[in-house]
């Protein structure tokens, strides 16, 4: 081949990237008319079929895969929006179903439960996932307050629980939420796993045994996502303490007060998991506690009391649509087991508490639990301490996930300038 053949040849063979970039730009232009095309699809079928016009039916059979795939998302959105609905069984309905459920939990030789912050909503705190839950709130844009924490008091359904364990009925308690009104409803911590930890407890994870100071306050005050650093000492080696509460997204790698071994062990032995409000859309994702290693004749029978739909709903054998302390009220009047009232004064916390030395007294602003509900301060030197109009530990870590508004790409032009 001649120089002059070559160059030619040259000249008219398009380069590469000339080809690639107009490659993008037919794709880009494909895509925009294809959004063009299921926006005039979606304003046609917004309309009534009797106001559509022969053109705009037309134009529909034309587009029929952009029709399915619109009437589809309609439908996802739809069921999306029904299991977050919460809806609430007959009194019949309640009463009936909440008798079979003591009867099986009277029948059951290995009964552990799976609890969630549906049982603590009674007590003024914010669950997840419902109508007024945190994620829900966040989701819409709005603002998420709460009252200080140390002014909740374990629920009925708590101390329910506790007088089960204590009877040797319920062996186990494992436990989504953070609050602590398990452990301060008297249930044995040996016969609790507080999978996300607990805002009482701070550890030291550099000593040979972890050490857990129990407060009586909120520790998580200066701690977020991945930052767990409590402004406090280990009295023993001196190193920092650090809160036990497991965010979105993090690991929980503590031996207690998570308790991983106690929860698994429990879950391989039970005959009977009962789990209580609690969408389970966190628990479904830990294979370990639902013996899905076991035959399908030897898994444990599953019993659900959540106001929400939940992702085991239809594996159990029984699911009950109520209020948790509704229906704890009918089984233990059917077990003919008496629940004590929770009071303050007997509350194990006080026996258990890591008294605070003189130079600790600065490093939290959050309110103290009393043995009088109100409002006060630990001694006599110490101010009235109130806990922020903001959300507590619940709230933290939502931020650092997906409410974030991503950083906008920069262009191609934008970069070469810079």
């Amino acid at each position: 081949m001649s120089k002059n053949e070559q160059t030619s040849s040259s000249t008219t063979r398009p380069p590469r990237r000339k080809s690639a970039e107009n490659a993008a730009k037919s794709w880009v232009k494909l895509k925009s008319e294809s959004k063009l095309k299921e926006k005039q699809v979606m304003q046609i079928m917004k309309k009534k079929e009797s106001q559509r016009t022969k053109t705009e039916e037309k134009f529909l059979k034309e587009n029929d895969l952009i029709v399915n795939e619109l009437e589809k998302r309609a439908v996802r959105r739809s069921l999306a929006k029904l299991k977050k609905e919460e809806k609430e069984d007959s009194p019949e309905e309640i009463i009936t179903k909440a008798e079979e459920l003591a009867d099986a939990i009277k029948s059951s030789k290995n009964c552990v439960v799976y609890s969630g912050a549906g049982i603590s909503t009674a007590a003024s705190i914010p669950d997840y996932r419902g109508p007024n839950g945190v994620w829900t709130l966040l989701q819409k844009g709005q603002i998420v307050t709460s009252s200080s924490l140390t002014d909740a008091d374990p629920t009925f359904t708590h101390m329910s629980l506790a007088r089960l364990c204590q009877q040797d009925i319920v062996k186990h308690v494992v436990s989504q939420n953070c609050d602590g009104l398990h452990r301060r409803s008297g249930v044995p911590k040996h016969q609790l796993s507080e999978l996300h930890g607990n805002m009482y407890i701070e550890v030291c994870s550099e000593c040979d045994d972890e050490q857990e100071y129990i407060r009586l306050f909120d520790v998580t005050e200066k701690t977020s996502f991945r930052r767990h650093k409590t402004g406090r000492l280990c009295t023993k080696c001196l190193s920092p303490l650090l809160d036990t509460i497991v965010h979105f997204g993090e690991k929980g790698t503590l031996e207690w007060p998570l308790n991983w071994h106690g929860a698994i062990e429990a879950a391989n032995k039970a005959d009977m998991i009962l789990c209580m409000g609690s969408s389970l859309k966190v628990l479904k994702k830990y294979p370990c506690l639902w013996s899905t290693n076991q035959n399908t004749k030897k898994r444990s029978k599953l019993y659900i009391v959540n106001l929400q739909w939940t992702p085991k709903d239809l594996k159990a054998d029984l699911k009950i649509n109520a209020k948790c302390d509704d229906i704890m009220k009918i089984v233990m009047n059917r077990l003919d087991l008496e629940v004590n009232e929770y009071k303050r004064e007997e509350d194990p916390l006080f026996n258990i508490a890591t008294p605070l030395q003189s130079k600790e007294m600065k490093t939290f602003t959050t309110k103290i639990l009393q043995l009088k509900k109100e409002e006060g301060a630990l001694g006599d030197d110490t101010e009235n301490k109130k806990t922020p109009a903001n959300p507590g530990w619940f709230g933290k870590g939502c931020s650092q996930r997906k409410y974030q508004t991503r950083r906008p790409r920069r262009t191609r032009t934008e970069k070469t300038e810079h």
